[in-house]
């Protein structure tokens, strides 16, 4: 007899304190699910994260109830689309540092929007600027876009906004892994 397994996402928030991650784990395990992924952080006090859980398809209800009733978090719970192939997209690496203001998140997901490039992970964070009172804001981005992207057009579209926005920003093609 083979099992089908089902693949859930959790979107995990509550206020941060020792011992979360080991409660969200625990329920897991105990339902027979496996940790596949995730992107946890603590962010103001609040704990955030996102969680890809791999269960027998049997066990999903049961898991998903029991994630509910877990104290001091609010849980949601997505069914997965099945995993596509790797496929021939491009991947690429984004980074950014410049003094922090309004709108560069936007400003910067616009051009790649516009470009059809997707973010697959994106993490930013503030620091004060060396010898000076100036916050910097930073930000990393794992990307894919098709295979005929005009890389070219794309990082001349980014050098202008840097420009506007004064940041640095770099655009690497990274290897598929």
């Amino acid at each position: 007899m083979t099992t089908t397994s089902a693949s859930l996402i959790l979107t995990v928030i509550g206020d941060d304190r020792p011992g979360l991650v080991g409660e969200l784990s625990a329920v897991i395990s105990a339902h027979h699910g496996n940790w596949l992924e995730s992107s946890m952080a603590q962010l103001a006090g609040k704990f955030a994260g996102i969680v890809e859980v791999g269960v027998a398809a049997e066990q999903a209800e049961a898991l998903t109830q029991a994630l509910g009733k877990v104290g001091g978090l609010r849980i949601t719970v997505e069914k997965a689309k099945p995993r596509e192939s790797a496929g021939k997209g491009r991947r690429l690496k984004f980074a950014l540092v410049g003094h922090d203001r309004i709108g560069i998140v936007r400003e910067v997901s616009q051009v790649l929007a516009n470009h059809a490039v997707n973010v697959e992970s994106l993490e930013t964070h503030t620091s004060s600027a060396p010898m000076s009172a100036a916050v910097l804001f930073h930000a990393v981005a794992e990307l894919t876009a098709a295979p005929d992207l005009d890389v070219g057009a794309l990082t001349g579209e980014l050098e202008r906004i840097s420009n506007d926005l004064m940041v640095d920003i770099t655009l690497d093609e990274t290897l598929r892994a």
